[in-house]
C-alpha cells in the first residue's frame, strides 16, 4: 500500500489569493479543520508547499 499523508486546513482562506484558494479546493478541502488523506507523491507535495502556511500535514 502507498504511503499516505493527512492534510488539515488549519487557517482560513479569507485574505488568501484566488490562486491559493483554488489550490486548497483542489486538495479537497472546503471547510476549516477538515482533513483529507492523500497519497504521498511529489504532485501532492507541490500543492501543499504552495499553501503550507494554511495547512497541517501528518504522515500516516
Amino acid at each position: 500500500m502507498a504511503k499516505m499523508i493527512k492534510v488539515t486546513l488549519t487557517k482560513s482562506t479569507i485574505g488568501a489569493s484566488p490562486k491559493q484558494k483554488k489550490v486548497v479546493e483542489a486538495l479537497g478541502l472546503k471547510k476549516m479543520h477538515q482533513s483529507v488523506e492523500l497519497v504521498d507523491s511529489p504532485v501532492a507535495w507541490g500543492s501543499i508547499n504552495k499553501v503550507k502556511h494554511l495547512l497541517t500535514v501528518e504522515e500516516l
